[in-house]
């Protein structure tokens, strides 16, 4: 195993995990019931404590359904935190006891509960991407507590979280448009943790194959005279080897959580920082004209000499005051420093698996600031209430990059890869010791809202409109010179209308776009000049409509979606102009479920149908579809709380993706594959304090696979699916 690199962050672990039994003496402080969803200390089959949300409320969390894997209620952007059955929209959201379950260590591991999303990772680099009804969400155009850019841009780790909450279908309006230029299918929220109502210190200790090592302190304390304040920490450590032959991760990091519950005031403050390096990262492969064949599934064809690493230093705070019992407002703010260094050699391979690469090695700065907030009040006219919410919101990011590229050379194949010395550069791109701004976006917008409830509320209607302003600037990596500018306004406007003509069926619709900044003509193509080089087009809009039904039990709950996404694609026409007047449209159906039906067992899953189809286009792709969109998509977990042996809980998983284009012209397609997942936890008590032992099997059967084609749109990178993987891992409750 190599050796493990201990950051600042991982000797905080270690120290704190030393401290752990001491800091249990604070939890002598009584704790008075409160109205905050309450983590269970066992991570096992009790239920929350019961929560009064307040509906909209930009701070606070609803509760859970039965089994505590998915919460109720949500964040909806501009509409607050909303009830599953009230959204116009189709939404889940899962819960940090399912991600402390499932021994989740990211983001994406959360969201292969999914069957709406499938993860891949960005264009040649590390980046965990996430499908949503066929198009991509880039990890960094996630938000934090609805705050966009606040996040580490690659990987967050999931000890951090207490919610993952996924918002599938075009999402301008409610939140502004994404910075990064993705989300157009749908978005993801990150929640972080809050503390609970008991005290909580939690001890865990693991490892999984490859020998790699895990510990984590978590942390939570309620104070103050009514326990109207929370603290929550949250450490962890990992270092060593993966079950992919010879890469190795360290991971270290520091989240700090504030929350203060007041009667007409509320607020959170979160921090973290995050530590995140992986030496020879098993890259993406390019095909060359035909797919090429499967390694073993535990191969790794990265050269020995790349990693990739990030640091992060990221912060929020969100806090909102009811000026009386109709009117509150909201403000939120949030920062983030970011440093990145990247030495990478991501392969081609042809038909047989012979590979050729070149070396590719950028760093980044980062410097985000983003803010949010708005005014929520409530008044009737007649017989008909409306809830009215104006909001405003500015992103602002300044970027520095610097790169270098070498020539292409031979390196074996993807059975037979051949280790190389690094080669020296023959392209730069400014310079990897001191790089200079080479990017600059501002993004600001105003919203309005008025959501009507007709009829006893069995009606609820939304209107609003986003105005959106778009602002980049690019600057030259040598000189620092602008490149161009891009400056658009656009307004995007949404309905959406939900009828619950009963307690525990809500019927919905909705219109919604997502906005993305248009793009500069190019100079030239493979036919030449092009005529309308420099043009800077109008922001594009995806728009979307969708219809859908909602059942809710109580125990358990699901959803039934049909939606119609389109998005605008460039083209070339018959002068060779550079135009906006090509189409790619998705059109599919959803079923996601959730809950306990039946007394000890849960069931999470789904199943998606999609078709992505080129309607309009310049090429060969006319009328042919999507590359990297599968046709179906399906996932199905389910847990039983064993009744002969107390306090014994199995799991299984199984994930279907299938088959999916890798051409533009349909003519290679990767087949459809399944995984199996098995899981086992046991949870006792070990005198006045709870053990939980956890064991988990991913990819049970050592599928061979190539789980994803691209990701980034128009490309069609292979993404290999990770080996047989087991984990066993530890919690100690003091």
């Amino acid at each position: 195993m190599k050796s493990f690199r201990l950051t600042p962050v991982g000797l905080g672990v270690i120290a704190a995990l030393t401290i752990g039994q001491a800091s249990y003496a604070l939890a002598d402080t009584a704790v008075g019931d409160t109205h905050l969803n309450q983590t269970s200390t066992s991570n096992e089959d009790t239920h929350p404590d019961e929560v009064v949300t307040i509906v909209g409320s930009q701070v606070d969390l609803g509760g859970e359904y039965q089994g505590g894997q998915v919460a109720r209620s949500g964040r909806a952007g501009i509409l607050g935190n909303q009830d599953f059955m009230d959204m116009p929209f189709s939404s889940t959201h899962y819960t940090s006891q399912l991600m402390a379950n499932q021994q989740a260590k990211s983001v994406g591991d959360a969201l292969k509960n999914d069957p709406t999303v499938r993860q891949s990772v960005g264009f040649g680099n590390f980046q965990e991407l996430y499908m949503i009804r066929g198009f991509p969400v880039y990890s960094d155009d996630m938000t934090l507590n609805g705050v966009y850019g606040i996040l580490p841009r690659q990987y967050v780790a999931a000890e951090m979280l207490e919610r993952v909450e996924v918002f599938r279908g075009a999402n301008t309006f409610v939140n502004g448009a994404a910075p990064g230029g993705s989300a157009i299918g749908g978005s993801v929220n990150l929640v972080p943790k809050r503390a609970g109502s008991e005290p909580l210190t939690r001890v865990t200790v693991g490892t999984q194959s490859g020998g790699q090592g895990y510990g984590a302190l978590d942390l939570g304390r309620r104070f103050g005279d009514n326990q109207e304040n929370g603290l929550r920490v949250n450490l962890v450590a990992r270092g060593g080897n993966d079950a992919v032959d010879d890469q190795d991760t360290q991971l270290g990091m520091l989240s700090l959580g504030f929350d203060h519950q007041g009667e007409n005031f509320r607020m959170s403050a979160d921090a973290g920082y995050q530590d995140h390096h992986i030496d020879s990262p098993r890259p993406s492969v390019t095909p060359g004209g035909a797919i090429p064949p499967l390694p073993s599934s535990d191969a790794n064809y990265a050269q020995d000499w790349t990693y990739t690493d990030e640091k992060q230093l990221f912060g929020v705070v969100r806090a909102e005051y009811d000026f009386s019992s109709q009117t509150s407002g909201w403000l939120a703010a949030g920062m983030r420093r970011g440093k990145e260094h990247n030495l990478l050699a991501n392969p081609t391979a042809d038909g047989n698996g012979n590979l050729t690469a070149y070396l590719f090695e950028n760093v980044r700065e980062d410097t985000v600031m983003s803010a949010d907030s708005g005014v929520r009040h409530e008044f009737t006219t007649g017989s008909i209430g409306h809830t009215v919410v104006l909001s405003g919101s500015l992103y602002q990011s300044r970027s520095k990059n610097a790169y270098v590229m070498s020539a292409t050379t031979s390196v074996g194949s993807l059975d037979d890869y051949t280790q190389i010395s690094q080669p020296a550069g023959a392209w730069l791109g400014g310079s990897l010791s001191d790089p200079i701004e080479t990017e600059r976006v501002t993004y600001s917008s105003a919203a309005a809202v008025d959501t009507l409830s007709l009829f006893d509320d069995q009606v609820k209607l939304m209107l609003g409109a986003r105005l959106q302003r778009i602002e980049t600037k690019s600057f030259d990596y040598g000189t620092g010179a602008e490149n161009g500018a891009y400056s658009k306004t656009a307004l995007t406007p949404s309905v959406g209308v939900v009828y619950q003509p009963t307690l525990d069926v809500s019927l919905y619709a909705n219109y919604a776009e997502a906005l993305l900044p248009g793009e500069i003509a190019p100079a030239s193509n493979t036919s030449g000049a092009v005529a309308n080089q420099g043009e800077v087009f109008k922001p594009n809009r995806s728009e979307q409509y969708e219809v859908g039904v909602k059942y809710d039990t109580g125990s358990y709950g699901a959803v039934v979606s049909l939606f119609e996404i389109s998005k605008p694609t460039y083209m070339y026409d018959s002068n060779n102009s550079y135009t906006d007047n090509g189409e790619q449209r998705h059109r599919g159906i959803e079923l996601s479920a959730f809950g306990e039906p039946i007394e000890r067992v849960r069931v999470l899953g789904g199943v998606t149908l999609l078709d992505a189809e080129i309607v309009k286009s310049d090429s060969e792709s006319q009328g042919k579809k999507a590359i990297g969109v599968p046709k179906v998509q399906a996932n199905l977990n389910l847990e039983w709380a064993t009744p002969f042996v107390e306090g014994l809980t199995l799991e299984g998983r199984t994930l279907y993706t299938g088959a999916q284009y890798m051409s533009s012209d349909n003519s290679l397609e990767l087949p459809s594959w399944t995984r199996f997942d098995l899981g086992a936890r046991y949870g006792m008590q070990v005198g006045d304090n709870v053990l939980t032992l956890r064991a988990r099997v991913d990819n049970v059967t050592d599928k061979n696979y190539w789980a994803s084609a691209g990701g980034y749109p128009g490309s069609n990178y292979l993404v290999q699916g990770s080996p047989r993987t087991v984990v066993l891992s530890a919690s100690y409750d003091f």
